[in-house]
């Protein structure tokens, strides 16, 4: 686990009815050591094989707290923060409907998903507003970061993974650096 990182699985209550659970609430995540204000809430439905990422903004950087409300993804960041120890490194966890895990990512990361199942919906919250001209992003088969996407194992093949156009040109971490890349 990359610091800073915080995996939260919520306290979940059911019944014949279904089940209840508080996906937010200040005190707990204050006990988990997230002290944020979240300021945007974005939700995104993608379907399988789709990947986005690795994405983040160069100022006004943004901290998000995701779940997956229906579906599966595998949730993938990397630690951008120059001062880390675990700069360059990546974390990866499977959020689900099932497993209803969420995880918290400070500013500082890049953040990428692929999705594991058709029509899965993601929500997230984030701790600054979305400003597309701080807008960037590393390459998700950035040879050195050496990210194990898993595709084998979920029955998907590089060439029929569904990317953007902008995801796909993206640059690595090398060149992001070279060019006197930071976060803010």
């Amino acid at each position: 686990m990359i610091k800073d990182l915080v995996v939260i699985e919520p306290k979940i209550y059911s019944d014949s009815r279904g089940f209840f659970y508080e996906f937010f609430n200040r005190q707990q995540l204050l006990k988990c050591g997230i002290d944020e204000e979240f300021v945007q809430g974005n939700h995104s439905k993608s379907n399988f094989g789709v990947l986005r990422g690795l994405h983040f903004q160069i100022q006004n950087s943004q901290g998000k707290l995701i779940r997956v409300l229906k579906g599966e993804i595998l949730d993938v960041v990397v630690d951008l923060r120059k001062n880390s120890e675990t700069f360059g490194k990546h974390f990866k966890i499977i959020l689900s409907e099932e497993n209803r895990k969420m995880l918290f990512v400070p500013k500082g990361f890049a953040h990428g998903f692929l999705t594991l199942r058709d029509n899965s919906e993601i929500e997230y919250l984030c701790t600054d507003f979305y400003s597309p001209q701080y807008d960037s992003g590393i390459l998700w088969k950035d040879k050195d970061l050496d990210i194990d996407w898993e595709l084998e194992k979920y029955g998907l093949k590089e060439e029929e993974l569904i990317i953007s156009e902008k995801d796909k040109n993206q640059g690595t971490l090398k060149e992001f650096l070279e060019k006197g890349g930071e976060i803010k």
